[in-house]
Parts: C-alpha cells; structure tokens; sequence
C-alpha cells in the first residue's frame, strides 16, 4: 500500500457531490477508464465485476465486508449507531456512579476518562494493526477524528447551543432568563455564563499545547527531533490528563454540577411519570401533541384548595407523593425547580394556564429526548424516565450542588458497573469494524479518510451528549447555559489530552510518521480562537454563533488547500 504522502492527490470536492447524487440514482458511476484522468476514478455502488473482483478481509473473522460504495455505507452507519450506543451507555453508568458516589476520586479520576472512552478506542484501533504502511494509511481516521470530535463541540455544537438558548440581553448586557421577545436580533439576544465557564474554557486552551510540541521540529522545517517531540508531546499529554482530574478532584464544582443537573432532570421525569399514573387518561395524544384535557384534569386534582393556582404547599405534596425510586431528593429544592419553570408570572403561584404550559414544554423535552419511542404511550414516558439518568444540564446555584443520600445503593452500584462494562464491551467490539468500513468506504470512492472520519466520526461519539446540549441550553437560563458551555469545554479538553495521548503512543510505538501539519494547525486554529473568545466574557450575543459556524467550513477548506494545492503533507 502505498504511504500517505504517495495518495495525497487533487479530488474535486463540487464534481465528487455530484457524482454521488448521480451514483445513488442510477445506481453506477463509471469513468472513462483513461488513467490520465485520475479526477473521476470509478465509484462502484454494486459488486464489481467477476474479473475485476476486490476482496475484502473480515473483521474478526466473522463479520461482513464489502468493497462497493453503499455497502461500506451502510457498515459505517450501522457500526457507528453502535459506538453511539457505547457512549450512551457509558454516559448512563457515568452518572449513575456520580450519584452514588459523589464528587471525589471516582467522579475526579475515572469518570471523565470513561466519557471519552469511545474516541479513546477509536484512535487507538486506527492505526493498531497491518504492516507499517497500512496503518500509516488508516491513522488519518484517528486524526480525523481528534480534528473532527473537537472543530464539531466547538463550532456546529456552540452554535446551535447559543441559539437555542439566547436571551434578551438587558441593558447591562447579560442574558434575561426565559425572556426572549427580539426574536434573532444579532446583537439584542444571546447567552450568559457564569465565570467558572471562562475558567473551563482557558483549561481547554491549555489542552492545546501537546499540539504545539509534536509540531514543532515542523514548524522548525526539519526532521530532526521529531520522534523525541512526540515522546515529549505524550507524557505532557498524559501528564495534562492527571492534572486535569485531579483538579476536578480537589476543585469539585464541575463534577457538583452535572450531579446537581442529574438530579434536576429525574425530578421532572418522576413527575411526569407519577402524572401519567395520576392522570384520567393520557398526557400524549396518539399524534404525539400533549394531551390538555388530562393535563388540565390533574391540575385540577392537585389544587386541593380549588383556588385555581398552585401554591407551593401543593407542589411540596405532589413532590412528597413521588417515588424517585433510587434517588433521595431534596423536596423543597425540587419545589424551587419547578417554581423556577413554572411561573412564568411570578406571583409565587402556578396558574392553571403556567402548568399547562409548563407541562407542555417537559413533554415536548422528553420526545426531543425519546426520538425512537414509537407510540407515544405509557412506556414512553417510562422510557423518559430511565434516560433521564443519561443527561447532563449545567445548574450553579448553590442549592443545586447539593448531593443526596442514595437508596439502595448495592444495587445501583450494580447497575452502573453493569451499563460501565456494556458500553465498554461495544465500544472495544465495535471500534476497529468500524475503522475498517470507513478505510473501505474512503477506497471504494477515493474521498481520502481523514474527511470521511472528520464529518462522520463525530456524530457517532458526540451525538448523545450533543442532543443532551441543545435540549438543556433550550432552558434559556444562565445556570443551564453555563454548565452546558463547561461541558462541551470539558469534553475539549479530554479530546485533546486524553484521545491525543492515545494517538501519540500509537504513533510513537508503531514508529509511523508525523507528518499533520494542516490537521493540527486547524486543531490550534479553532481551539485558541474559541479560547479567546470564550475566557474573558460570560455574556454572547447571537452574532456569536456565526464565528462558530464559519470556522467548521473553513477547517475542511484548509485541510484542502494545504494538502491537496499546496502540499504540506
């Protein structure tokens, strides 16, 4: 196979689109055959003929292989949808163990290395196996993938978390919570954070500096010292990897916070399941539209009083009434919460029309949440409230970093340790197939790997906790917009510690070549810009976004003109 210098060539990116619009709906596209028109080699998307036959070798001995377009199509998207089901599971023992442990060792140390686990194997499976030259050739998914996991958290995810979530800003110039009146005003709405938000964004810049170590005999324009910089660059980046959980360990507020949201989040999925139970009928229609009539019905069983509002004595009763099954709450906490949600008049009392609303919009949260449910019925919203255990929101009060006494904890210890392990199992099943189907997919239609991986990779790993973002940072409030910024930061920051630390090791013991100029410099670029921009403000108006959303474009643009016009790799 030959090296990766060797298959660097010029492909049209406008003509490749076309020719796989063209291939899906008439099923072949074939050239010319001229070899002098390497521009439009052959995309086969059936099997190709006898003669000219490819093989194709089997993961694990057992599992399909194909050579033509679609089939290693599908194969990425079914392998992928698995490594999402890793990282689900991983992000549910996660915090389930959190909630039985607290904040300390286990929630500093082991924790966040499990959320980055299935990048972690990716990365690793990347370049593991074959001779030298193949797996010189496959680590460009790896680094797709470092490129890619973090270019998507800090561009495509901040974006949309800052529209979803904007505010009016007032005349101060900080985010109103649930005020939103000038619709997309660039410069009259956006989001605000607290300053522990900055602190993570500036750990997250500091994340990038075993970058800057393993490129730098390139930045020098020599070959010398290269293989010394990443040994360096590897111990600095596992060195960074330490001291970043232990500063979760003894600075605990990160950990505190997604514990708090944890919490926040069963709370309103208890109660949404004692309502159904409650209910004379159904809270969701057959369409899926909330159901107002029960939803009006149980208002009126829960104003004991008839006074048409709910005081918070009623509320502080619904609440006791519950069964939060493994989780202890703090009743009184969860009747502030709701208050918070809820009164949207603030009088202190719930109206009949605020808890419609208010149940309207946690119904409309828990579908966004359960898009494969299917019929909308009682197990759906038992169904919400097991996944509930698998989200992260961002709440600062200090009352929501309270932690809770945990019932039965032998048995949710089992739990987690057992969704720890199931999502392990795929994660490290699954990660070299998958691998393997975006190496094929990448040869059967000469898009070169490191944009297969960087587009799509992403998506597999990140796309529970980027669901998990976008419905929390629609809270509209500067507690959730704030623990949604440190996550996606915090996730950066693993990205380019951990995941890098893994990649270098391969690179270093695998003695392959270093050779990632225009990848790193679009990891620095994205990094340091949104480093600067997010350490020293807490408030960002929705022009904002636009910054984000441009700098996923211009990554792909210059990987492209680098490599492919320029030549640096």
């Amino acid at each position: 196979m030959a090296t990766r210098r060797q298959h660097r060539r010029a492909f049209p990116l406008v003509p490749l689109l076309l020719s796989l619009l063209a291939a899906a709906a008439y099923g072949r596209l074939i050239s010319d055959g001229s070899p002098s028109a390497p521009h439009f080699s052959v995309i086969r998307l059936s099997a190709p003929a006898a003669g000219a036959e490819e093989k194709c070798e089997q993961s694990y001995g057992f599992l399909p292989c194909t050579t033509t377009v679609l089939g290693n199509l599908f194969l990425v998207l079914v392998y992928g949808f698995l490594m999402y089901k890793a990282a689900t599971n991983l992000s549910a023992g996660s915090e389930l163990l959190l909630e039985i442990m607290g904040p300390g060792l286990i929630g500093g140390l082991l924790l966040p290395i499990l959320g980055a686990l299935p990048d972690a194997l990716l990365v690793l499976v990347s370049g593991l196996s074959g001779s030298r030259e193949t797996a010189q050739s496959q680590v460009l998914i790896g680094m797709g993938l470092l490129a890619g996991s973090t270019v998507f958290l800090l561009t495509l995810l901040w974006g949309t978390c800052v529209i979803v979530g904007k505010c009016d800003l007032g005349p101060n110039r900080v985010a109103v919570d649930l005020q939103d009146t000038k619709g997309f005003s660039l410069t009259g709405t956006g989001i605000s954070t607290d300053v522990q938000t900055s602190y993570a964004a500036r750990i997250m810049g500091i994340s990038v500096i075993p970058f800057i170590i393993a490129q730098f005999p390139k930045m020098l324009k020599t070959h010398h010292g290269q293989r010394l910089a990443v040994l360096l660059a590897l111990i600095v980046s596992f060195l960074l990897v330490l001291s970043y959980c232990l500063y979760q360990v003894f600075q605990p507020w990160i950990q505190r916070r997604k514990l708090a949201y944890a919490k926040h989040k069963h709370v309103i999925s208890g109660i949404l399941k004692h309502a159904q139970r409650q209910a004379l009928g159904r809270l969701l229609n057959e369409d899926g539209t909330p159901n107002e009539i029960v939803i009006r019905k149980l208002f009126r069983k829960i104003d004991m009083d008839e006074s048409g509002a709910l005081s918070r004595a009623e509320l502080h009763a619904l609440i006791v009434g519950i069964n939060f099954e493994e989780v202890e709450f703090d009743k009184q906490d969860a009747v502030v919460k709701i208050m918070d949600d809820f009164d949207t008049s603030h009088n202190d009392t719930v109206e009949e029309e605020e808890f419609v609303q208010g149940m309207k919009k946690w119904l409309n949260e828990a579908k966004r949440s359960m898009p494969a449910s299917g019929a909308f019925s009682n197990k759906f919203i038992n169904d919400y409230h097991a996944r509930t255990r698998q989200e992260h929101d961002q709440l600062v009060d200090q009352s929501d970093e309270a932690v809770e006494s945990v019932e039965n904890p032998g048995w949710c210890i089992t739990k987690a340790v057992g969704l720890l392990l199931l999502g392990t199992a795929i994660a490290a099943a699954f990660a070299d197939p998958l691998v393997d189907a975006v190496h094929n997919f990448s040869n059967a239609t000469h898009i070169p790997p490191f944009f297969i991986s960087f587009i799509a990779l992403p998506l597999a790993t990140n796309s529970s906790e980027a669901v998990s973002a976008i419905i929390f940072a629609s809270r509209k409030k500067q507690r959730t917009s704030s623990l949604t910024f440190s996550e996606v930061y915090g996730g950066v920051t693993m990205n380019n510690t951990l995941c890098l630390g893994v990649f270098l090791a391969l690179i270093y013991t695998r003695n392959l070549t270093w050779d990632f100029s225009s990848e790193v410099l679009i990891i620095l670029l994205v990094c340091v810009v949104m480093c600067l921009f997010t350490s020293f403000r807490t408030t960002f108006p929705l022009w904002t976004c636009l910054v984000a959303y441009m700098l996923y474009p211009l990554s792909l643009v210059i990987v492209y003109i680098l490599d492919y016009i320029f030549g640096w790799s």
